[in-house]
């Protein structure tokens, strides 16, 4: 008998209810929604408010903040993909006459490029875009701050050159490029530059009285890349699902898969709390759970979305106040609850519908030096060697197509795994990356570097 996860359990329903309603009134938020996604749709939708009778649903919209960045991301990367430019490109190359064309793209998207966190003056997200007509006056007279690629450090600024880059070389508003190469795709009907009925209103509360003050609303006009959009619960869970597992009208599965890997150099403390930054993402590690997405916060709101890919479960937290609530510490939790009250069911182990010979003989132990290995067949063609000890260097490859193939991850990412065969055939040993993996220790049959002793093993009396 299959088991159904289509549903939650009702003790998991009450839990996540639970979770929000503790966080909404202990962040004193106006009101606060969530979903929960499992197995590619929204199995849970939450909310609480502190309005009698005007409780939001998934249809309300809230500003996102910063996950406008990840929109943007996905701008570039579809540029890339089509051949457009390439992330090692320095800026200048495809939109030239910015005093920050020295970053490359990558930089930018991982926020790398050593920019300033913010704008010049006045504080850009409540004052109107219209103070900052240009590029120039976005960056100011000083935009960098760090040399290029030695740190992360978060870039407003940055995330607005990407948006204009993605009009330089659509020859489109930003706004009309992701409407229709993302939104409209993907089925984001409610999100959107600026708010549509309905939408919830933005407030500031006071840190130490239950009062309020309505927050500003402005249009963020060149910044709007890095922070502008408006969506609701259901469109960032169809969005969540989209990152955990591509679509290719949009992104295939192997670039949103670029996109979660980290591609920012962690500082001690970053090492310290397990977190650092991908290519338009957020990622943190901790209790024993990789997570990925990315918060945002305006004047008046916060969001997060939060996605385990390995659990495939995810999380999105909208609330309506400058601050208060952890929104990604409420988008972690759900994700657990869920996770550990409902673990993830596998699918059913089937036999591969064929393999080669000539791979299947790879199959099994092999040694380099004296570490002991297992090569494993995986689907699609791959093979996975993995340290028989549990520890040490391991990797998944992928095939070629000519008999090779290349590391997917970790210290083997990128080299070239080769089987070597003697005159007759026969299968003499792996090299991979110029290592040699034999099928025993040092084996005296196989042309080991720097040789084998030819007294061979021994004991010492």
């Amino acid at each position: 008998m299959t088991t159904s996860q289509e549903e939650l359990l009702p003790a998991t329903r009450r839990a996540l209810l639970h979770r929000l309603a503790v966080a909404q009134s202990e962040g004193r938020a106006p009101s606060m929604v969530a979903a929960v996604v499992r197995d590619g749709r929204a199995v849970w939708h939450g909310a609480r408010t502190s309005v009698d009778g005007q409780v939001p649903d998934e249809n309300v919209q809230y500003r996102i903040g910063s996950i406008t960045k990840t929109f943007t991301a996905v701008l570039v990367l579809r540029l890339r993909d089509e051949g457009l430019l390439d992330l090692g490109d320095r800026l200048e190359k495809h939109l030239p006459g910015t005093s920050a064309g020295e970053a490359t793209i990558a930089e930018l998207l991982a926020h790398t490029s050593g920019l300033a966190a913010e704008s010049p003056a006045p504080w850009w997200e409540r004052s109107p875009g219209s103070l900052r007509p240009g590029l120039a006056d976005v960056l100011g007279e000083q935009p960098f701050l760090h040399p290029a690629g030695r740190r992360f450090h978060y870039s407003n600024p940055g995330y607005t050159l990407l948006g204009a880059l993605v009009e330089r070389l659509r020859g489109a508003p930003w706004e009309d490029v992701l409407r229709r190469e993302v939104l409209q795709p993907l089925g984001l009907d409610r999100t959107s530059a600026r708010p549509s009925s309905s939408h919830a209103g933005g407030w500031a509360v006071h840190p130490w009285a239950d009062v309020l003050l309505p927050e500003p609303a402005e249009d963020l006009g060149r910044m709007a890349p890095a922070g502008q959009l408006w969506s609701t619960t259901g469109d960032l869970a169809r969005f969540a699902v989209f990152l955990a597992q591509g679509d290719e009208r949009v992104l295939s599965a192997e670039t949103v898969r670029e996109m979660r890997a980290p591609a920012a150099p962690a500082e001690a403390a970053d090492v310290a709390n397990g977190v650092t930054y991908g290519l338009g993402l957020q990622i943190q590690h901790g209790d024993g759970r990789l997570l990925v997405g990315h918060s945002g916060s305006l004047p008046g709101f916060l969001a997060n979305l939060t996605l385990s890919v390995e659990d495939d479960v995810a999380a999105v937290v909208l609330a309506n106040c400058t601050s208060g609530p952890l929104l990604a510490t409420v988008g972690a939790d759900l994700v657990r609850i869920v996770a550990e009250a409902e673990p993830r069911i596998p699918e059913p182990w089937r036999p591969l519908p064929e393999v080669d010979p000539s791979v299947l003989e790879l199959a099994g132990q092999w040694y380099w030096g004296t570490y002991a290995f297992g090569l494993r067949l995986t689907g699609g063609g791959g093979v996975s060697l993995e340290p028989l000890s549990g520890k040490g260097r391991g990797a998944r490859f992928r095939a070629n197509g000519d008999g090779t193939w290349t590391g997917l991850e970790g210290y083997y990412a990128g080299e070239l795994l080769r089987p070597v065969r003697r005159a007759d055939g026969s299968l003499s040993h792996l090299d991979l990356g110029s290592f040699v993996f034999t099928r025993q220790p040092y084996d005296e049959t196989v042309e080991v570097p720097g040789g084998v002793d030819p007294e061979g093993w021994r004991g010492i009396g």
